[in-house]
């Protein structure tokens, strides 16, 4: 059985900086794409960023320049950096990762940003 494990959502001011993590268990094989998607109250559901195995790298363009997504293959863990953080980054983000046809979500973590 797959899991999604996140951590490292919180509150931090305007301009700080956060690190999400999200270790997928349960599965010999390794994600096929692992990624973010974040959901502000009123506001769809939006893909911030992903990564695939070869780590190819995709980011919306609100966050380009800002956030930074990573991978450990040996792991099965996706990391995203977010840096110059903005009262707009606010929302719940969501971990994703797909394992051939199978897609898996995480439980969602947290961010605030202050102003």
């Amino acid at each position: 059985q797959v899991q999604l494990v996140e951590s490292g959502g919180g509150l931090v001011q305007a301009g700080g900086s956060l690190r999400l993590s999200c270790a997928a268990s349960g599965s010999i094989f390794s994600p096929n794409v692992m990624g973010w998607y974040r959901q502000a109250p009123g506001k769809q559901r939006e893909l911030v960023a992903n990564i695939s195995s070869g780590g190819s790298t995709n980011y919306t363009d609100s966050v380009k320049g800002r956030f930074t997504i990573s991978r450990d293959n040996a792991k099965n863990t996706v990391y995203l950096q977010m840096n110059s953080l903005k009262p707009e980054d606010t929302a719940v983000y969501y971990c994703n990762a797909i394992f051939n046809i199978f897609g898996y979500w995480g439980q969602g973590t947290q961010v605030t940003v202050s102003s």
